[in-house]
């Protein structure tokens, strides 16, 4: 029975051709690399990310909108119907 390949990014035909134990030791090293990561808790990403929103705010351009003079999708004539 092979195992399933979680996260490891392997396609099924190569898992199959791989023994059990080289798929457990590909996912081993894969979670060895994820342990290095440095984990920071959500209370604190969260703030962080509502202060970057709340300094983009001002130039965003669709919550403030585009000035007419320099926006590219204007139309550049009416329709006249006659």
């Amino acid at each position: 029975m092979k195992l399933p390949v979680g996260g490891v990014g392997l396609n099924a035909r190569m898992a199959r051709d791989m023994s059990d134990k080289d798929i457990l030791k590909m996912e081993l090293d894969q979670l060895k690399k994820e342990l290095k990561n440095e984990r920071t808790p959500v209370s604190t990403s969260a703030k962080e990310i509502v202060e970057w929103v709340d300094e983009q705010y001002a130039e965003d351009p669709l919550i403030k909108g585009v000035p007419e003079d320099t926006n590219p999708y204007k139309e550049k004539g009416g329709c006249i119907i006659t």
